[in-house]
């Protein structure tokens, strides 16, 4: 899924609102200016032909007209054309210098010289006011675009620091874990929202760290608490062994046995996850992961055997890691125990060493196992009733506290867990 970030978001649409307002607003900005300029050029026409109309009435002849005419071109005294009363009109007149038709406003107006009716016309050019229109229109454009581009950098400018406070905010969730006992510290901003929502953060980190410590104390109590009983009842159950049984009563004892040595490794198991978020195991060493399978190789062959299952080794690569010496050991033999687990009847298990690379492959189930279940804790997709759930997970946390990568895969008929360090 494609994401962009919320000032990217709020000044794209801010630009499409802007592009739709200088869109709309710039044509209509025009047409007001021109008819706001056209209304002025008739008010000038009617001021020009009230002032002639008073410089007429002072003794104004015929001669005058004549000389009038003759010196003012745009200026014309007609004989009466029978307008009755002022009429100013737009029309297209051929304009000698230009060769080509022009837009002008012409009035006509009804004037009396010496007792006789005249025609007063005048004629302004509109070209001119086009090219101011136009001017304008450019000019007011430029200053709207020059004003969206610097609200756009300023945003963007000061964004950086408006913002800081809730990215570092966003940084410290992603960064916090809630096994680590380092609650984020959210800087001050002064800013209502950004301070709610870094109050409202810390109440819930404080109360879900509250309740999950709760929770893991009550399971390393318990688990604590259940090593005593449980070794007594295996003690008993080994007493019960020695005594005269017949066929049932060792049958019934055999499944007590088995169901107490299932309850012991899950309460190790889970004493062991405690340690590791812990960190208890914090010193490391360089570790020959070829010696530390070779080392554990007659015990894995031994508990293969009893489901037939082959064990080929493959160990082409000398891979020497960093790492707890507890934890890599752990991590091997939960590795192949599982692949034996898990397997079928007479069926294959490969380790092969690459670079920086373990691989442990096992048949088993004809499908693929759920990857986004498979490292949860208590997940039981194999063929194993007597697995305690937790081996993968103690896996899954020894990579993640270890700065190394688990994968999965399906492929051939064989199910491949892959740790690269």
């Amino acid at each position: 899924m494609n994401t962009k970030k919320l000032l990217s978001k709020t000044t794209r649409d801010f630009l499409i609102l802007a592009a739709v307002i200088l869109t709309i607003c710039a044509p209509i900005f025009y047409f007001v200016s021109q008819w706001l300029f056209i209304y002025e050029t008739e008010e000038v026409l009617v001021q020009h032909k009230n002032a002639f109309i008073n410089q007429s009435s002072r003794n104004f002849t015929p001669e005058d007209i004549k000389t009038w005419n003759r010196y003012n071109l745009h200026f014309t005294i007609m004989p009466d054309m029978g307008v009755k009363k002022d009429s100013i009109v737009g029309t297209m007149i051929e304009d000698s210098t230009a060769e080509e038709k022009e837009p002008f406003r012409i009035i006509y107006a009804p004037v009396e010289i010496a007792g006789r009716k005249y025609t007063y016309t005048e004629k302004i050019h509109l070209l001119e006011m086009e090219r101011m229109v136009f001017t304008i229109a450019g000019m007011f454009t430029f200053i709207l675009l020059v004003l969206f581009i610097g609200i756009v950098w300023l945003s963007k400018k000061t964004a950086s620091k408006r913002w800081k406070p809730f990215y570092n905010t966003l940084d410290q969730i992603h960064e916090f874990e809630i096994d680590k006992s380092k609650p984020p510290h959210f800087i001050q901003s002064g800013i209502d929202e950004f301070e709610r929502l870094n109050r409202s953060l810390e109440a819930l980190i404080e109360k879900n760290t509250a309740i999950y410590k709760s929770q893991r104390e009550f399971v390393e109590n318990a688990a604590h608490e259940l090593q005593t009983p449980l070794a007594l009842f295996q003690n008993k159950i080994d007493t019960l062994f020695q005594m005269r049984l017949d066929k049932d009563q060792t049958r019934v004892l055999g499944a007590l046995s088995r169901d107490v040595a299932k309850l012991n490794r899950l309460n190790k198991n889970l004493l062991l996850l405690s340690k590791i978020e812990h960190e208890i195991y914090l010193e490391k060493t360089c570790i020959s992961v070829n010696e530390q399978i070779e080392k554990h190789l007659d015990f894995f062959t031994e508990q293969a055997g009893q489901k037939w299952v082959a064990i080929n080794v493959q160990l082409s690569e000398k891979l020497e890691i960093e790492a707890n010496p507890v934890l890599a050991e752990i991590l091997i033999n939960n590795l192949v125990l599982n692949a034996i687990r898990h397997n079928r009847t007479e069926g294959n298990i490969i380790i092969r060493t690459l670079d920086r690379e373990l691989m442990v492959l096992n048949t088993g189930t004809a499908e693929p196992l759920p990857i986004e279940k498979l490292f949860g804790r208590f997940f039981s997709g194999g063929t194993s009733a007597n697995g305690s759930g937790l081996g993968l997970a103690i896996i899954k946390k020894i990579t993640e506290i270890s700065g190394w990568k688990i994968s999965y895969s399906y492929y051939n008929d064989f199910h491949c867990f892959s740790v690269k360090f």
